[in-house]
């Protein structure tokens, strides 16, 4: 039998049981909570035949370990990862969009950029193994339910994997403060790799040397950098908007 894990919140659970309803064990919602929302979201479980009970806030916050599960949990068999990063990029039509994600230890940061990669339409979210967060409950609720439909893979060598990128002919574009070209310089019409840095800290020295160029994202008020999320959100739809427009 497959791991099991816990998933909370109407999104992130309500995306499970449409992809994959076989896989959850059991959902508890709130006694208390009748709103339409709630009823609608009963009758989509029932519909499914998986397992439903009642259970008070109490029960819900010892299952899932927080507060902010807005009355729904789930028990579910943790999902097998189906491809490889290479069957991933073998399988993508058109040039890929990646989004690389250096030192990202917050797990509602990782849920953002899963959310807005998603969101963007990336294939894939690339990630090292070492410092950096992985795929648990709580990036699963902010994620709304990206965290089941983008492919997250953490790898042992980050620099060797951005390499490998590169000879795919993959364009591995870094971001910095520090750059002195605008990220609204380049042509990401193309397969690209954006890579963020966690906010703060930025790129580690070997991840940044090892892109192919880096560009800033401009800043034109008082602050000095955005959150992880946000700047991922700018960067990938700037390519989706690249992209849309060569399609028009």
């Amino acid at each position: 039998m497959s791991a099991q894990k816990i998933l909370f919140g109407f999104h992130a659970v309500t995306v499970r049981l449409k992809t994959a309803p076989q896989s959850i064990v059991e959902v508890h919602v709130d006694a208390t909570r009748r709103d339409q929302r709630m009823r609608q979201f009963v009758e989509r479980v029932k519909e499914s035949g998986v397992k439903l009970f009642d259970s008070d806030d109490d029960r819900l916050n010892k299952i899932c370990g927080s507060s902010r599960h807005q009355g729904v949990v789930a028990r579910v068999q943790a999902l097998a990862q189906q491809h490889s990063l290479d069957d991933v990029l073998d399988a993508v039509e058109g040039p890929p969009l990646l989004l690389v994600l250096d030192g990202v230890t917050d797990p509602h940061n990782l849920g953002a950029c899963l959310r807005v990669a998603d969101g963007a339409g990336a294939h894939a979210v690339i990630a090292p193994k070492d410092n950096a967060a992985g795929i648990n409950a709580t990036v699963a609720k902010v994620a709304s339910g990206a965290a089941e439909t983008v492919p997250y893979f953490m790898v042992t060598n980050l620099a060797r994997t951005l390499n490998e990128l590169k000879e795919r002919d993959i364009w591995v574009i870094g971001t910095s403060d520090t750059a002195t070209k605008s990220l609204y310089e380049l042509d990401l019409k193309g397969p690209v790799a954006l890579v963020l840095g966690a906010e703060g800290h930025g790129m580690r020295q070997l991840t940044g040397k090892t892109c192919d160029e880096l560009v800033r994202v401009p800043m034109k008020g008082a602050v000095e950098s955005l959150n992880v999320s946000v700047a991922a959100g700018v960067c990938l739809y700037e390519a989706l908007r690249q992209r849309e427009s060569r399609e028009a």
